[in-house]
């Protein structure tokens, strides 16, 4: 049986799939791992990438017959490299939120908005802050990008992971030549004459060449893979979840909702307006998105459940993983519509749709509220999603037309729970599909396909004509009362949000 491998360096697991010719998942590995609070960085040990990488493709099976593979990764972040490609600083992730002066000073400069967590804000936020590894800065990149540099020696990236870079011209399909202009002079003025095009991966559509494994590749996955096995150009969480949910035509758009959650819609052209609390990305095969990005979902939620778990365990309880979630998700549908005033703030970390820099997870409730399970765990679910509708709500001002959506990621493995809110959260039909589940890696791996497969058509109607045109899904619409109460939350959630900056000062 010949496959595609996709693997993703996900925020809580790295993982490895394969599939088959119909695009069906047949073989599966991962490896769990987490990010640390470092000096004030949060960050991930790149020694522990790689051996995550090995510990996952090493349980695929039959990796000799994999035709096409592909590497994705978390996008954002500040991957800072010397000649030689040796590590100058700490992996900076997109969990960090410290490059507030940069991200203000760019925007205004571009006219465009620069999140915080885009990598050329934090380059900037370095020079700003005079920091003594730049002189030797010869490259800047992401995980995918540095994993498929190392494995391939092509220094590139696929067109939407490059967005989370610096802005890409979606006419062009390269980096923005204007602001790249722009931040030439930038750099000149603090006495840097380095051209920012020569720090940055280059760009590739989905579908393009972006090498083959190398002998030096092969063996730091211990010759897991056969050299020469060719490579997708790699790709961010963005660009694998519209891909794994066929989301990359106008007017279609995708929740996925994990350790973090964002929604991705595609234009027909860029916003004409700047907001803060919307990046401005594109699809793997460069049309322009609106994506809402938040940086806390489910981690908390995931805390609760395994305190409860604990709790059960002092009875001889002992759940698996998955009926532990199943059982507290399904417990949820018993609650008060309005959660019964139950208020719940899951920013571990900072958030930059409600501007915080940083995180105090909390419960909150007046001595009236109706404190039950099944109150507090829908109060903990529409957390999750909170802080995306109030990013959603800008998209509604700007007469963004929706099509459909599609959700993926954890929050959706519980089949209709995730699901049903998330759909009173948006106010719109959600589906899900039965792929739905498996994330970025099975995104990438379908990318893989299309590099090894899909020439004569664009990704769009490779997905819908060949991937999709016989999934199984399943579509759920609001229901009025969910609605409702999903709103009455968050009028109590908007008012939680100023306790939460009253936490963060003293706390």
């Amino acid at each position: 049986m010949k496959t595609y491998l996709g693997v993703e360096l996900g925020s809580t697991r790295i993982k490895a799939i394969a599939i088959d010719q119909k695009y069906n998942p047949v073989s599966q590995g991962d490896y769990t791992w987490a990010s640390s609070y470092e000096n004030g960085i949060w960050t991930y040990d790149l020694c522990e990438a790689w051996s995550g990488l090995k510990k996952a493709i090493g349980q695929i099976e039959n990796r000799e017959d994999i035709l096409c593979a592909g590497i994705s990764g978390m996008m954002h972040g500040y991957l800072a490299f010397d000649n030689d490609w040796n590590l100058l600083t700490p992996f900076r992730t997109w969990q960090n939120t410290i490059t507030a002066q940069a991200a203000a000073e760019l925007t205004e400069l571009f006219g465009f908005n620069i999140p915080q967590r885009w990598s050329i804000a934090h380059l900037w936020q370095a020079i700003l802050n005079g920091e003594e590894h730049l002189p030797r800065l010869a490259h800047i990149t992401t995980l995918s990008g540095y994993i498929h540099y190392m494995l391939t020696g092509v220094n590139a990236v696929g067109i939407c992971e490059a967005s989370g870079i610096f802005p890409i011209d979606s006419d062009k399909l390269c980096y923005n030549e204007e602001m790249v202009a722009k931040f030439n002079e930038l750099l000149k003025s603090k006495g840097i004459y380095k051209d920012i095009l020569e720090l940055m991966p280059s760009v590739l559509c989905a579908g393009e060449d972006a090498g083959s494994l190398t002998k030096e590749g092969a063996a730091l996955i211990d010759d897991l893979l056969p050299v020469g096995t060719p490579f997708a150009p790699p790709e961010g969480d963005g660009g694998t979840g519209m891909t794994a949910t066929n989301s990359v035509a106008v007017g279609t758009g995708n929740v996925s909702a994990g350790t973090s959650i964002f929604s991705m819609v595609v234009l027909d052209k860029y916003l004409e307006n700047v907001y803060e609390e919307i990046d401005l990305i594109t699809t793997p095969a460069g049309k322009p998105v609106a994506m809402v990005h938040c940086n806390n979902c489910t981690t908390d939620t995931n805390h609760w459940a395994f305190l409860l778990e604990e709790a059960a365990a002092l009875f001889g309880a002992t759940p698996s993983k998955g009926e532990l979630f199943t059982k507290l998700y399904e417990k949820s549908f018993e609650a008060d519509a309005d959660c019964g005033g139950i208020m719940v703030c899951n920013y571990l970390a900072g958030e930059g749709v409600t501007h915080m820099d940083k995180g105090r997870p909390m419960v909150l409730r007046t001595p009236e509220a109706k404190f039950t399970l099944a109150n507090f765990f829908r109060a903990s679910l529409y957390s999750t999603m909170a802080t995306l509708k109030l990013g959603m709500e800008i998209l509604e001002k700007e007469n963004v037309e929706i099509k459909s959506m599609t959700g993926h990621g954890g929050l959706f493995k519980t089949p209709v729970v995730g699901q049903r809110y998330m759909a009173a959260a948006i106010g719109a039909p959600v589906t899900c599909t039965e792929t739905s589940g498996e994330g970025g890696a099975y995104g990438i791996a379908l990318l893989a396909a299309y590099r090894y497969e899909g020439k004569d058509m664009s990704l769009g109607d490779y997905l819908t004509n060949k991937v999709f045109a016989d999934a199984k899904s399943s579509t759920l619409a609001p229901d009025e009362t969910d609605i409702k109460g999903f709103n009455s939350y968050m009028d109590n959630y908007k008012r939680l949000l100023r306790v939460e900056e009253k936490a963060i000062e003293v706390i």
